[in-house]
């Protein structure tokens, strides 16, 4: 097996990554890849993906390449790409490597694996949340634009709440898991990694077919329509956090978000979840996890490591008659949690309720790993789609994320709610430093064209900006960067917070072109937007470079006393990066 040295943080998207002081860069971590190649594995040369590369967890076969679970003595050579790998590879997209996880897929937390630890993307001191850690860890650094994992109880979503990107679980059967290593074969699911949902979506829209030849594959019909700009989204009326008040803050904000965003909060009975979630461990139901590998435990149980060779050998003690009594169980509860749906249109959870050291993690891993767990273990019992998304950093630096669940075929509508959520938080990309893309139209939903106004943004409103959240919550969209005519001059106003500029019109022998954003906004939120411009703020009609006009910032002549000209930098951008983090509190 050859292995590539990993890219150091300055070939990371052009980006500095953050590291806390004493830690090492988030770049270097070999533990995040078992098998990568000196050459990737080229794609089709045209396709929707083609020119993107991407990582596939180590548990999913790879015609010619090694799989191993996360365990050297299961290790075998795949003699057929797995399905979805087959899929990507059609599609454009290609494979550079496989990725850590924890053994057999068994744990959320990265630190179950022969191949070490995988850290955290952000801060390394913390784990990388599992068992598909080393795919999250991959996505994150932008080592890869987008990776595939496998979610049984949560792994394809905690590492992407505990790495600031997106997981996107799908609705179960929806991809195939043919050429999978097992963890609990019935409700198992191929999940996907991105640091953008349209990303992830785009992934979703290649990999989901019907697969014949996977037991659990099935055509579902998918629910086309948007939740629009209403919708009710369901929180438990128990909500636990372990003692972390970071956490419970970060999940508060996230709701008064989506409450702006037109939520509507309702409090919803979340014990017959929270019993769902108990039996994936504590029942019958994980006699799934040991008959998926029953061969290699029953004679190579030495080669598994603690916790995991505890967790699978359980299975054994579990009659026929025991799994039926379980099943029966889950039906009932799976009754009691359908009455939920009559009054919300989505339930929202934190992905994770706090965040571990790998030292605390390596020294309790059992109670610690189950409470990771704790909004995570029903989903697929109860067959629900599912998406993790980026809420914000904590006041600590660390990532925290909530996760969209909707009723199984809904994934196109938790993605289009997913991306308008994720781009109103203004976070970066994972760990890169690099600020989201514009929104992007989600493949499968039905779009019917609304009127809609074109508004020039040229200073706190620009992509990644304080203010850009206004645009983005209400649903515009980035259509250009451009410039104004050569007929304007730019100002950085006093006393204004967030920082703000003045652009004024003025005679055509003095002014310049100043650089600008031009964003589609929906006509329907046009007026709450413009109601939000703060006097001596305007909203009138700029004139482009290209000869036309659209709707946009002004500022009156009388409120430029005291600020200063800044003109000739072009645009408020560079002149943001021209001054100190002091020199923004204006005097």
């Amino acid at each position: 097996m050859v292995q590539e040295t990993i890219p150091t943080e300055a070939t990371l998207s052009g980006a500095t990554l953050p590291v806390p002081a004493g830690a090492a860069a988030p770049a270097l971590a070999p533990q995040a890849w078992i098998h990568r190649p000196d050459e990737p594995l080229a794609g089709a040369a045209t396709g929707p993906l083609a020119g993107l590369r991407f990582a596939v967890k180590d548990n999913i076969d790879v015609a010619g390449w090694p799989t191993t679970a996360a365990c050297p003595a299961f290790a075998y050579t795949a003699g057929a790409h797995a399905k979805t790998v087959h899929l990507l590879l059609d599609a454009g997209a290609s494979l550079v490597g496989k990725t850590n996880l924890d053994q057999f897929a068994c744990g959320l937390n990265g630190t179950r694996s022969p191949y070490g630890a995988v850290p955290n993307a952000i801060n390394p001191l913390y784990v990388s949340g599992g068992s598909s850690s080393g795919s999250a860890y991959a996505v994150a650094t932008g080592q890869v634009d987008f990776a595939l994992g496998t979610d049984t109880a949560g792994s394809g979503r905690v590492p992407a709440g505990l790495n600031n990107i997106v997981g996107l679980k799908p609705s179960r059967g929806l991809i195939s898991a043919r050429g999978v290593v097992p963890a609990a074969q019935s409700v198992d699911c191929v999940s996907i990694f991105a640091t953008t949902v349209a990303r992830a979506a785009q992934v979703l829209a290649v990999t989901m077919a019907h697969d014949p030849a996977d037991p659990y594959s099935r055509s579902l019909p998918m629910i086309t329509e948007p939740l629009g700009q209403r919708f009710r989204f369901g929180v438990p009326d128990t909500l636990g956090f372990f003692g972390d008040d970071a956490a419970k803050a970060a999940f508060d904000q996230a709701v008064v978000q989506l409450a702006a965003m037109g939520g509507e909060a309702v409090t919803i009975d979340y014990a017959p979840l929270a019993e769902c979630a108990d039996m994936l461990y504590g029942s019958a139901l994980v006699a799934e996890r040991y008959a998926a590998v029953r061969d290699f435990v029953d004679t190579h149980e030495d080669a598994l490591i603690e916790p995991v060779r505890s967790i699978l050998a359980s299975g054994k003690q579990h009659s026929a008659a025991d799994l039926f009594v379980a099943q029966t169980q889950l039906a009932a509860l799976a009754q009691r949690a359908n009455t939920m749906w009559e009054g919300i249109d989505l339930l929202v959870v934190p992905t994770a309720p706090t965040h571990y050291t790998i030292e605390a993690m390596q020294a309790d891993p059992v109670a610690l790993n189950r409470n990771l767990g704790a909004y995570t273990n029903f989903v697929n019992l109860l067959d629900y789609a599912a998406l993790s998304v980026p809420g914000s950093l904590r006041a600590d630096g660390l990532p925290f994320g909530i996760t969209l669940i909707g009723r199984c075929g809904s994934d196109w509508q938790l993605a289009e709610l997913g991306q308008r959520f994720h781009h109103a938080t203004g976070l970066p990309q994972g760990a890169t430093g690099v600020p989201l893309p514009p929104m992007q139209t989600i493949p499968g939903l039905k779009t019917a064209p609304s009127p809609s106004v074109r508004v020039a943004v040229v200073g706190a409103h620009l992509s990644g900006m304080p203010l850009n959240s206004q645009l983005t919550e209400r649903g515009a969209t980035l259509v250009a960067r451009t410039h104004t005519a050569a007929l304007y001059r730019l100002y950085a106003l006093p006393n204004t917070t967030p920082p703000k500029p003045g652009l004024l019109r003025v005679a055509p022998d003095e002014g310049e072109a100043i650089e600008i954003e031009v964003w589609d906004m929906p006509l329907a939120h046009y007026g709450s937007f413009v109601a939000l411009v703060p006097s001596p703020l305007s909203i009138g009609t700029l004139q482009l470079a290209d000869g036309g006009s659209v709707q946009g910032f002004l500022c009156e002549p009388l409120a430029l006393q005291g600020a200063t000209d800044i003109t000739p930098l072009g645009g408020w951008r560079a002149y943001i990066a021209s001054i100190t983090p002091q020199q923004l509190a204006f005097p």
